[in-house]
């Protein structure tokens, strides 16, 4: 039975590399792969249980366990080359595809409905094993549908490669190249020699085995696994790049912002003298060396913003890095006029030092009123919206409702009017717009949350005690982040999200909904604050709750003031 041990070996060996990779605490699973993982141990076992049967209705039911490697596996294995190389197949043609996979099935289904003839199975005790043949034209021709299906994938493989040569990894096709042709090679001998029992198993078994080992490499190839599913349409790019500097994958928008990646093949090291090679080289060192994980660099008329992690996967040592690329041109020029407007207004300072907070306060104030004049969406915004935080806070201090220091809740007053000063830097014909925004317009309008943050640490920093500039900081950058997430600019989530800037969230939707606009009529307080509640603990901080409804006659009483 020297061969029913070697095949009962086998399957266990393959159970237990699925094992291995059922315990794999990653959230973002190739499915391909598992599915491959999963049906090796079952067609192995058909394998084995057929050494051990004579009787032929049972050798005929495993041998549907067998076929699954000649049918099934070869379409999961082709649809994961597919999704490797990011061709996209119709679900349709999948299902179509499974079908036929499947469609062995039926005649075995049929033959049992019929009886199984005497002639159709022939069972032999070879004193190893029983060695168990099909007769019929029908299974005759599923041999030949095995080996032409296996030619097809081996051409359509080659035939993908040559299309898609930059971005797929020579290590995983390699891996399912060998075990494709193993595959034939060791079906063609078989056939040849007319053996009695197939070396299949064995290939199957190392195949699970490689698999699980080479998964993790598998995965950095799969930028899509390594990205959040909210970051895959955002106007930037992601590399992904191994310990020893070869490039592994990346997004279509990272070979648009660096075009001389277009043509580097996956496996290979980025040429040091491109102009990409050179930007990431200095990235990771500086990340190694100093533990820096951002970078800006010039290139032509743009400015390119690198930021760097580790790509880890199950908290284990480091497998290489992935690496976010913007465009940061826009951002930059802002930066160089509030930079050298910062430097004439340091100068005036210097000379009158004796009234630069006054200067100052004036100054940021004046900043609101022109965005404000600018805007003519939100005439009366700055105001009210302080208002409304400072009716907040108070109700906040008072009732006790969580921790609020009194420094941070002066300061937060003091600074609301600041939220939106990055709108002076948003196109008339966008801030003014009386209809939607088109999503275009739309990117370009979130941008003013970055931009007020970057405008108040310029006008403020140095100049200011440094919890007040932090407070100014976060109230401007951080007001339209979402308590699940769903916000912007950096999707923070939860508590990740500033105190002070989830008071400011309330304030600033709260006066969208009830105000006038060009593009709509004042919204009802009942209907303002259904929409409110419903938003707490998703849009807004669920303890704000009991804070908005505290205040919510107060605020009405407020606005019916003010019209």
């Amino acid at each position: 039975m020297m061969v029913t041990a070697g095949f009962g070996i086998c399957l266990m060996i393959s159970v237990l590399a699925t094992l291995l990779f059922a315990l794999r605490n990653d959230d973002r699973v190739n499915s391909y792969d598992w599915s491959i993982s999963l049906l090796l141990p079952f067609i192995i076992m058909g394998y084995w249980l057929k050494t051990q049967t004579a009787s032929r209705e049972a050798a005929l039911v495993l041998f549907v366990f067998i076929n699954l490697g000649t049918t099934v596996l070869l379409a999961v294995i082709l649809f994961s080359l597919l999704r490797h190389l990011a061709i996209p197949v119709n679900p349709w043609l999948k299902f179509l595809v499974y079908i036929a996979a499947f469609a062995q099935l039926f005649p075995i289904w049929a033959t049992f409905r019929r009886g199984v003839p005497e002639g159709m199975v022939q069972i032999t005790d070879t004193g190893d094993g029983y060695a168990t043949r099909m007769v019929g034209g029908s299974f005759a021709f599923s041999h030949l549908t095995f080996l032409l299906a296996l030619l097809i994938v081996v051409v359509g493989i080659v035939a993908i490669l040559q299309a898609h040569r930059r971005t797929y990894s020579r290590r995983t096709l390699g891996f399912y190249m060998f075990f494709v042709v193993a595959g034939i090679v060791i079906y063609g001998l078989e056939s040849l020699l007319d053996m009695n029992f197939s070396g299949m198993p064995y290939l199957y078994m190392a195949g699970d085995v490689l698999l699980v080992l080479n998964y993790d490499r598998n995965r950095a190839h799969d930028i899509s696994s390594l990205i959040a599913d909210n970051q895959k349409t955002l106007s930037r790019g992601y590399i992904a790049i191994d310990l020893n500097g070869l490039f592994l994958s990346a997004t279509e928008r990272c070979f648009d912002i660096l075009p001389d990646l277009k043509n580097q093949r996956a496996d290979a090291v980025i040429p040091a003298d491109s102009p990409s090679g050179k930007h990431l080289r200095s990235v990771i060192e500086n990340y190694n060396d100093n533990g820096t994980t951002t970078a800006t660099f010039r290139v032509g008329e743009k400015t390119l913003a690198y930021e760097i992690a580790p790509i880890r996967y199950r908290n284990g040592p480091t497998q290489g890095y992935l690496i976010d690329i913007r465009d940061a041109t826009e951002e930059a020029r802002n930066m160089e006029i509030l930079a050298d407007f910062n430097a004439r207004l340091n100068q005036e300072v210097a000379e009158k030092t004796h009234n630069v907070e006054a200067m100052q306060q004036k100054l940021v104030l004046s900043l609101a009123d022109m965005v404000e004049n600018r805007d003519s969406n939100t005439g009366g915004h700055v105001k009210r919206t302080s208002d409304v935080v400072r009716i907040l806070v108070e109700d906040i201090q008072l009732n006790q409702y969580f921790p609020l220091p009194d420094a941070l809740a002066k300061d937060l007053v003091r600074t609301a009017p600041m939220h939106d000063l990055g709108k002076v830097s948003i196109d008339s014909s966008i801030l003014n717009k009386p209809g939607r925004l088109t999503p275009e317009e739309y990117t370009i309008m979130k941008t003013h949350s970055t931009i007020s943050g970057q405008m108040v640490k310029i006008l403020l920093e140095g100049m200011e005690e440094e919890h007040l500039v932090q407070t100014a900081y976060h109230v401007a950058r951080y007001h339209h982040e979402r308590w699940d997430g769903k916000g912007y600019p950096e999707g923070l989530v939860g508590e990740m999200i500033p105190l002070e800037a989830r008071i400011m969230a309330v304030a600033d939707v709260y006066d969208a909904l009830v105000s006038k606009r060009v593009y709509k009529a004042p919204m009802s307080y009942d209907k303002a604050a259904q929409i409110m509640v419903e938003g707490m603990g998703t849009q807004f901080d669920p303890s704000m709750h009991v804070v908005f409804l505290s205040c919510r006659s107060r605020l009405e009483r407020y606005y019916s003031a003010a019209q």
